[in-house]
């Protein structure tokens, strides 16, 4: 009994340092937050192309002119509901998949076999259904495809349309470089870093507003648009704080985005002004 009892010890913690590692559920949950981060894209695509081959001749913007702009604003809420439900889906089966190690460990801490034996069946059980949920989490990190139930193209007979489909894209988020940006004076230098492969043709906004505001500051806010991942803001008020937030500028694809970095930045105090002179000067 006692050597079955190692074995099966053996057996249970293989799975929990191979599959169901703590590492694994780290470098997941890193993930989870990145994608919550993340903004999402619908993606028109010929059936026979997968997502991202830019091999097609028929450029992505070409497919957008055909299609039926009412039915393509449908499509994005369907996309936006999706990408919630996928989100919170990820955040319940990371958490149940936690739970579920923590559970086996606790079967590990007894020292005597018989009880241990006496649940093996349950422990047998419990690992089966945390490899099943393993695979519905990281199915669920890709996003998905989306059910057309109407023709997004107005008329599906004109010469030059191919068939189409549409599926979701993320794009990770923007992320401010901390140790580049600084204020400078009465301005601030940013800087910002896009991992996306297209990062060379997409456009940022950059948005800015004083915190700490007295009554005739308030409301000293802008937005700058920028072709770039680095800009200067200038004019901003001497020894104040400001916080600064990048996020990529909405395009008509754009489904979903709910986060966006931002920094806090300190500007250099103005120069400090003369001391009235007292009564007897």
């Amino acid at each position: 009994a006692w050597k079955l009892c190692l074995d099966r010890r053996s057996s249970l913690l293989t799975f929990l340092h191979s599959q169901l590692s703590l590492h694994f559920l780290r470098r997941h949950r890193r993930r989870v937050e990145l994608l919550r981060q993340s903004s999402f894209y619908l993606e028109i695509l010929p059936k026979h192309l997968a997502l991202g081959d830019q091999s097609h001749p028929m450029h992505p913007i070409n497919l957008f002119q055909q299609v039926d702009p009412w039915r393509f604003q449908r499509m994005k809420k369907v996309g936006a509901t999706q990408t919630q439900i996928q989100l919170l889906l990820l955040g319940d089966l990371l958490e149940q998949l936690e739970r579920g190690r923590e559970e086996l460990l606790g079967r590990l801490k007894g020292c005597d076999a018989v009880p241990f034996l006496s649940q093996w069946d349950g422990v047998k059980q419990r690992m089966s259904e945390l490899s099943k949920m393993m695979d519905s989490f990281l199915g669920a990190l890709v996003p998905g495809k989306l059910h057309l139930k109407h023709r997004l193209v107005p008329d599906a007979r004109a010469p030059k349309i191919p068939r189409i489909r549409l599926a979701l894209s993320a794009r990770m988020p923007v992320l401010f470089d901390r140790k580049e940006s600084a204020a400078c004076g009465t301005g601030a230098a940013l800087k910002w870093c896009s991992p996306s492969p297209r990062a060379a043709q997409e456009q940022f906004e950059v948005s800015f507003r004083l915190l700490e505001a007295g009554a005739p500051e308030r409301g000293h806010c802008g937005t700058l648009s920028v072709a770039a991942t680095a800009c200067h803001v200038p004019n901003l008020l001497p020894g104040r704080a400001y916080e600064f937030s990048v996020r990529r500028a909405e395009t008509y694809a754009l489904v979903y985005e709910q986060w966006r970095d931002s920094i806090t930045l300190r500007t250099a105090p103005g120069p400090r002004r003369a001391a009235a002179p007292g009564p007897c000067e």
